[in-house]
């Protein structure tokens, strides 16, 4: 009986040290899953990556409200050229080359800021007009301003790709826009390139296959209305609500009801 239990307790030892995990190091998510039908739980690990890492992959996230630019830039020198600065370091060559007086009046670096401060690095580089067709060639990531959500703000243009521009924004990470209204933010038709010289760039700004998932607007929608049962409630109530106002107002058509029904669904 002694050696019966003897062996039970080694048995249960031997096979909980074999499963034990050790710590694995920060953002290492440990998924415990049982992969057989027997009494012994084994365990694989998954490296999960955060969202936010995700969205920032390969950006320089701007630091305040008004760095925008040196951001860019710093993704730009980063990313392609092949740099090791961070946005404070480019800040700071960008007040010292640039116009320091009107950087501190607008609150905000220029193009021509840039340029000194590269050029003060040794790498060519240049602001030029340019119409989409350019940037559909473009060889190059450029830096662009854009004006969104009622702000001007400098971007790294990517690529453009099936009809939709991608870029590298750094205050709200990795994103994409369809070219109609990329072409209705970009502003003034500009654009900021750095030249890499004779040497070989990185290609951390490219275009990755996780960048192509997407999901337009029409989509999320319908996925909502199949998947979210308080989405499609809610969205029965405006119709109905929407209908009884038709009703009661004279002026209003079959044919603008419609319209309006469409936009609610889409």
């Amino acid at each position: 009986m002694l050696l019966v239990l003897a062996g039970s307790i080694l048995t249960f030892t031997i096979v909980q040290e074999a499963t034990v995990v050790e710590p694995f190091e920060k953002g290492v998510v440990v998924i415990e899953q049982n992969v057989d039908s027997g009494p012994v739980e084994l365990r694989s690990d998954v490296r999960v990556e955060p969202l936010v890492e995700q969205k920032y992959r390969n950006i320089v996230r701007q630091a305040y409200d008004y760095s925008c630019g040196s951001a860019a830039l710093t993704t730009v020198l980063n990313y392609y050229i092949g740099r090791q600065l961070t946005e404070r370091q480019v800040m700071e060559g960008l007040l010292h080359y640039g116009e320091s007086e009107r950087i501190v009046e607008r609150r905000a670096f220029s193009m021509l800021d840039m340029k000194r401060l590269v050029t003060a690095l040794g790498y060519p580089a240049g602001g030029f007009r340019a119409g989409i067709e350019d940037l559909k060639d473009l060889d190059h990531p450029a830096i662009v301003p854009i004006n969104h959500a009622g702000f001007k703000h400098f971007v790294v243009l990517r690529t453009i790709r099936d009809g939709r521009v991608f870029l590298a924004d750094p205050s709200v990470g990795n994103i994409s826009f369809p070219l109609a209204e990329f072409e209705e933010k970009w502003d003034d038709n500009v654009l900021f390139i750095v030249f890499p010289g004779s040497d070989k760039p990185l290609d951390n700004l490219e275009l990755k296959e996780e960048d192509l998932r997407f999901v337009d607007d029409q989509t999320l929608t319908l996925l909502a209305w199949e998947q979210i049962p308080e989405f499609h409630e809610a969205t029965e109530r405006r119709i109905q609500n929407l209908l009884e106002r038709q009703k009661n107002n004279p002026d209003g058509t079959v044919e603008n009801t419609r319209k309006q029904l469409h936009y609610r669904r889409h």
